[in-house]
C-alpha cells in the first residue's frame, strides 16, 4: 500500500481546500447536498421566529488518500459542548454495547487489574457494562449534560475533549489503558491527526485499540447519504483508515463487518511494534472488496450523487401523493440524520405533520431546518396516522416491533433509505 506524507506534520488543515489527513487539495466532489443547518441543534418554541444558520453539505474525496470530508464549518467546541444525544435511548444499541464488552472481556481477559478507556463515552451506555464487570473504566465526554448522565450511572467520566494534550496528560499520570475504544466518534473529529496521535499516547505497549464507524463502502452501496452531516467531518473506508493509523505509529491487526448503522467496521490496532497481536486475513478481504468497487481510485466515487438525486425524488414523490390522497404521515425518531433528509429533499410539516421520539430532551422541540415538531411516542397512538416514516432507519426492525399496533387502524411504515419501501 502506498504511504502517505502528512503535511505539517499532524496539524490540522486550516483551508477549506485542503485534506485534514494528508493536506492534498480538495477539488473533487464526492456529492453535494444543498445547505442544513447542524443536525442536533433542535430548536425551542422561543426559536421559531428567529433564523438558523445553514452550512454547506458539500462533501469532498481526496485524491491522494481517498478521505471523503467535509469542511469544518463549526468548531468542536460549538457542536459537542452541550448535545442532544444520549445513546441510552436505543435499546438495540444498549445490547451491542453490552455484547461488545463481554467480547472484548473474554478475547483480552480483561479483569479488575485492567484499564479500560471510552473515547466520547456519551451517557455511559457501554462502559456502565464494564463497571458491571468490575472491570476499573474511565469515559472521556466533552458534552457536560451528557457526562452528568454517566457520571449518575457509576461511570467516571472527564468532561474533556481528546488529544494529545488530554493523553500526554493521562500517560504522566500512569494512566496509560489496556484497552481503549472509540464507538462512532472518528467521523466526529476535526483534528484527526491529532487525535490519532492522541489514541497511541493513551494505549500501554501491548493495549488495544478498536474504533468503530460507518463503513463507506456500504454508504455508497445502500445510498446512505442521510450519515452525511456536519457533525460527521470524515467518512472513512479500510484503505484510509490503515494510511492513517498507519502514519501514527499504530497497525490494524483485525477488522469485523458490523450491520449497525447501515453497515460498520469494528477495526482492532495496537502500536506498530507491539508482538501480541498477529494480523488476520479479515483486513485484506474488507480491502480488496473496497477494491473490487473502485474506491482505489476516483471511479468508485462518482456515481454516489446520481443515487442520491433518485432517492430523494422517490421520497417527494411518496410524500405528495399522500398529501393528494389526504392521508396522513408521521415521523418516528429525531436523529441526525433526519436533519440532512429533510432538508436535501425539501420536506416540512406539510408532508410530514410530526415526528415523534424517546428522548424527553428532544420532545416539545423541532427538527432543525424542516421546523417539524417533535412529540412524545404517545402521539402516533392519540393521532393514528396514515404512514410512520421511520427516520432513524437504521432501527427499524427495532422501531417496528416497539410500534406494530399502528396495524391495528390499518398504519404502515415508510423507510426511506436505501431507497423508499413500505412496510
Amino acid at each position: 500500500m502506498a504511504s502517505i506524507t502528512l503535511t505539517n506534520n499532524t496539524q490540522p488543515s486550516t483551508s477549506a481546500e485542503s485534506c485534514r489527513f494528508c493536506g492534498g487539495e480538495l477539488v473533487r466532489t464526492f456529492v453535494d447536498l444543498g445547505t442544513s443547518p447542524l443536525c442536533e441543534s433542535y430548536p425551542s418554541a422561543a426559536d421559531l421566529n428567529r433564523g438558523e444558520v445553514y452550512y454547506p453539505l458539500h462533501v469532498y474525496v481526496c485524491e491522494r488518500c481517498f478521505l471523503v470530508q467535509l469542511e469544518a464549518y463549526e468548531t468542536a467546541e460549538n457542536i459537542f459542548s452541550d448535545y442532544a444525544y444520549f445513546s441510552s435511548y436505543s435499546d438495540s444499541w444498549l445490547k451491542h454495547a453490552d455484547n461488545y464488552c463481554e467480547k472484548m472481556t473474554r478475547q483480552f481477559g480483561l479483569n479488575g487489574q485492567s484499564f479500560v478507556v471510552e473515547v466520547a463515552s456519551n451517557d455511559g451506555y457501554l462502559l456502565q457494562y464494564f463497571v458491571q464487570r468490575k472491570v476499573p473504566v474511565l469515559g472521556i465526554e466533552p458534552a457536560a449534560n451528557v457526562a452528568k448522565v454517566a457520571v449518575e450511572k457509576g461511570v467516571p467520566t472527564l468532561v474533556r475533549f481528546f488529544g494529545v494534550q488530554l493523553a500526554s496528560e493521562l500517560a504522566a499520570e500512569g494512566r496509560c489503558a489496556d484497552l481503549v475504544l472509540g464507538n462512532n466518534v472518528l467521523a466526529q473529529v476535526p483534528d484527526l491527526n491529532d487525535f490519532v496521535e492522541g489514541l497511541k499516547i493513551l494505549l500501554k505497549p501491548e493495549g488495544v485499540l478498536t474504533l468503530e464507524f460507518p463503513h463507506l463502502l456500504r454508504l455508497i452501496e445502500h445510498n446512505e447519504f442521510d450519515t452525511i452531516y456536519h457533525e460527521h467531518f470524515s467518512y472513512f473506508s479500510m484503505l484510509t483508515t490503515v494510511r492513517i493509523l498507519e502514519a501514527h505509529g499504530l497497525k490494524a491487526f483485525d477488522v469485523e463487518e458490523l450491520a449497525t448503522h447501515g453497515g460498520s467496521l469494528r477495526v482492532y490496532a495496537c502500536r506498530a511494534e507491539a508482538q501480541t497481536h498477529a494480523v488476520a486475513k479479515n483486513i485484506s478481504k474488507v480491502i480488496a472488496d473496497e477494491k473490487k468497487s473502485g474506491l482505489a481510485s476516483l471511479d468508485g466515487y462518482r456515481s454516489f450523487a446520481l443515487q442520491v438525486k433518485q432517492t430523494k425524488w422517490a421520497l417527494v414523490e411518496f410524500l405528495l401523493t399522500a398529501a393528494k390522497e389526504c392521508k396522513s404521515v408521521a415521523g418516528y425518531g429525531a436523529p441526525g440524520k433526519s436533519a440532512t433528509l429533510l432538508n436535501y429533499c425539501g420536506i416540512g410539516k406539510d408532508l410530514i405533520e410530526y415526528t415523534v421520539d424517546r428522548s424527553p430532551y428532544k420532545q416539545g422541540r423541532f427538527l432543525p431546518g424542516s421546523r417539524i415538531p417533535i412529540f412524545h411516542p404517545d402521539r402516533i397512538r392519540e393521532t393514528k396516522p396514515d404512514y410512520v416514516v421511520i427516520l432513524p432507519w437504521n432501527l427499524k426492525d427495532e422501531i417496528i416491533q416497539q410500534l406494530q399496533y399502528i396495524r391495528e387502524w390499518g398504519g404502515r411504515f415508510v423507510v426511506p433509505i436505501p431507497r423508499v419501501t413500505i412496510e
